[in-house]
């Protein structure tokens, strides 16, 4: 479903879920939202019609509550695969859910889990994907055109991508949960480089990257050897 103006897809499709049975693989499509948001209530700002703001219904009840992290990865490795095909130049998947190229960010990826019952949970599945846009306030952030030079149907690519994210989870149907897994962190932005990172107090520290947790915590060698885990609000990558 395409809409011209709302606030935000992710809220809208939530909405049409409480309201009536909702069809797995739904999609709503604003080419304007007025209040879009990434993790942790970020905003995202993107142009009129320019960009792809999207966002998907799936039953996920086949997965438990406690294998959530594998949607991410799932998630994470769709939009990578697309982005590949369509010759992106280094990308890399970015911690927790922000796909980066050339060190850029491109797209950002909310998932919220409705859950109905103890069996039964369904996840609305939000992607901002910067694709015609040139100009941006954001100086790490780009888009598919400026970064190839090449103008894309935003049709064509919505349709790329929900194919790519129905054989993901397809993938997910069949419990290749490790699979995924080692997709995803195949590629994961800073994976055994020092890294520099920032906590909510602002404080800054070094580290290295060594894993991603079954949970989705980040675990980062510190100065001291020492292994810690870090969960999505604890801490921030800085690049």
């Amino acid at each position: 479903m395409k809409l011209h103006t709302i606030e935000s897809t992710n809220d809208y499709l939530k909405l049409m879920s409480l309201n009536k049975s909702v069809e797995d693989f739904t999609v709503i499509v604003a080419n304007r939202q007025t209040k879009g948001r990434g993790q942790l209530g970020s905003k995202w700002k993107t142009e009129d019609g320019k960009n792809l703001t999207y966002s998907v219904f799936i039953d996920t009840s086949f997965i438990s509550l406690d294998k959530q992290f594998y949607l991410n990865c799932a998630v994470s490795v769709s939009l990578f695969n697309v982005l590949k095909k369509l010759m992106l130049p280094n990308l890399k998947i970015k911690w927790p859910n922000d796909i980066l190229s050339d060190n850029y960010k491109i797209c950002g990826i909310l998932i919220e889990n409705i859950v109905k019952n103890v069996n039964t949970t369904q996840s609305i599945i939000g992607v901002g994907l910067n694709v015609n846009q040139l100009q941006f306030e954001y100086k790490k952030a780009s888009s598919l055109k400026k970064l190839t030079g090449i103008h894309y149907s935003l049709d064509e690519i919505l349709i790329l991508l929900i194919t790519e994210l129905k054989s993901q989870v397809d993938r997910l149907r069949t419990y290749d949960f490790k699979l995924i897994e080692s997709d995803f962190k195949n590629e994961l932005f800073r994976l055994n480089k020092p890294s520099t990172f920032q906590t909510p107090n602002k404080e800054v520290f070094i580290g290295i990257i060594k894993d991603v947790t079954d949970t989705g915590k980040l675990q980062v060698l510190l100065e001291d050897e020492e292994v810690k885990e870090f969960g999505l609000k604890e801490v921030k990558l800085l690049y």
